[in-house]
Parts: C-alpha cells; structure tokens; sequence
C-alpha cells in the first residue's frame, strides 16, 4: 500500500473513531447493542464471529449466548481485534462458524458481494447471520450519500435491506427477520441521557419519519441431497444371442 493510501485510511479511521466518542456515536452503540442482545436470544453455539470492528470494544457481543467470542477487524480498526484480516478473505476454515455478526461492514467494504460469499462459507448449516445497515430513504441515508467522506466517516455507499436480502437468498441463506431502528436525527449533538437509546429503536410521535437502520436476520440454509434408488429389472436369461423363451404352464 502506498503511503499516501496509508495515510487516507489513517485519516479515515482516526475520523470514525472520533465519530463514535462524540455523542451521536456512543448514543448509536449503546442502541444497537440493546437491539443485538434482544436479537440474539435464540443465537446459540460454539463460535460467534463479528466481521468488521465498530466501536471501541467489544460492546455489540456483550449478549451473545455463544460459548466463544471473536472479533476480525481489518486495517487500523483494530481496538478489541483477535485477528486483523481481510473481510473478504477471512482465516478461518470452512463450516465451523455458528454465528456471524456485520455491523455495518458491508457498507464499508468495496466489494460488499464478495463478503457475503465469504461468510456463507465458514459457517455452519443452520448458523445464523445478524446484519446491521443504514437505510437509503432515511435522514442517515440521505445524509451518508451528501457527504464525500461519508457519514459516518469512511462508509462508501448505503444498501437498501431488499438490497441484502436479495444477495443472502442467492446465496443460500432464509432471510428470519428484518427489524428497522435509528428513530433519531442524524444531525443531533445532544448527549446521550438517560433512556436515549431506547428511544432509538422505537417509533413515536416525536419521530415519525422512516428508520434510519435495519437489522437483518438470516440462517444459512442446509440443503440434504435424497438419494435416487436405482430402479432394479430383472434381467432376461440369454442364450446366444436369442432371448430364452419363457415356460407356459
């Protein structure tokens, strides 16, 4: 990578990660971890794995019910990491994962196609995956695509849920619920009081316009192949080249 792309993406991330220490960002991870541990009550298994960091912990993962936790993050994101590593090449072998959890990493990734992919392989028939995302015709989608360095900093593009659910069925996975949050304006600098978090996964009168996010719940589908049985005929006695006349009674 050359040093001026180094110094971009050091740019970038030390932006984000101002973004998430500033009050939208805290009151926005504390929401979805709220929201994630409602989501992953019925996610049981050996091996969660979160695809991408976001935040500065490992807060999003506090209500997994799963045995073990880990996190891969790419770049210099990296704050509460067990691997640094490509999203879209992940060190990890296949059929092995029970639990997947993107937060908002394909919105960050330039092949975002091409991580989905991955993930549908390194996890385990009837894993589930937990995909978080903005929305397009929201006031954080609107806002997102008027920013040239994206917002919050560094995202590339917005994908709309029908979008991502589109990709996961093609892929092979059951789409189990989809789950729209972020009732709050992305322009707010109020710091976070008490139940603000909570107020941003609900809809009210205070904000009836569009969620500004979506959650995504899907299971990776596991396909049985029925076997064919061979359909047996018996074979008539040949002599020769004739076939062998069959005895009348």
């Amino acid at each position: 990578m050359s040093p001026v792309r180094t110094s971009h993406v050091a740019d970038r991330d030390a932006a984000l990660t101002t973004w998430w220490q500033g009050p939208l960002g805290r009151t926005l991870l504390a929401a979805e971890s709220d929201l994630l541990a409602a989501a992953m009550e019925d996610v049981f298994g050996w091996e969660l794995l979160q695809v991408g960091a976001w935040g500065g912990a490992r807060e999003l993962l506090s209500g997994s019910r799963t045995r073990h936790k880990s996190v891969i993050a790419s770049g210099g994101l990296s704050a509460g990491a067990d691997v640094v590593a490509r999203a879209s090449q992940l060190p990890v072998a296949a059929d092995c994962i029970d639990a997947v959890l993107l937060p908002h990493t394909i919105e960050f990734a330039a092949d975002p196609y091409s991580i989905l992919r991955e993930v549908y392989r390194v996890m385990v028939g009837e894993g589930q995956l937990v995909v978080l995302g903005f929305a397009p015709w929201s006031l954080w989608g609107l806002r997102a695509r008027a920013s040239r360095t994206g917002f919050p900093p560094g995202l590339r593009r917005v994908l709309s849920a029908h979008q991502v659910r589109e990709w996961l069925v093609l892929l092979g996975f059951e789409v189990l619920r989809e789950e729209g949050y972020l009732y709050r304006s992305p322009w707010s600098h109020r710091e976070p009081g008490a139940g603000m978090s909570a107020r941003m996964l609900r809809a009210g009168l205070t904000y009836p316009l569009p969620a500004g996010a979506y959650l995504l719940k899907a299971r990776k589908r596991l396909y049985t192949g029925t076997p064919i049985r061979p359909r047996w005929r018996e074979k008539p006695a040949v002599i020769g080249a004739l076939v062998k006349p069959t005895t009348r009674q």
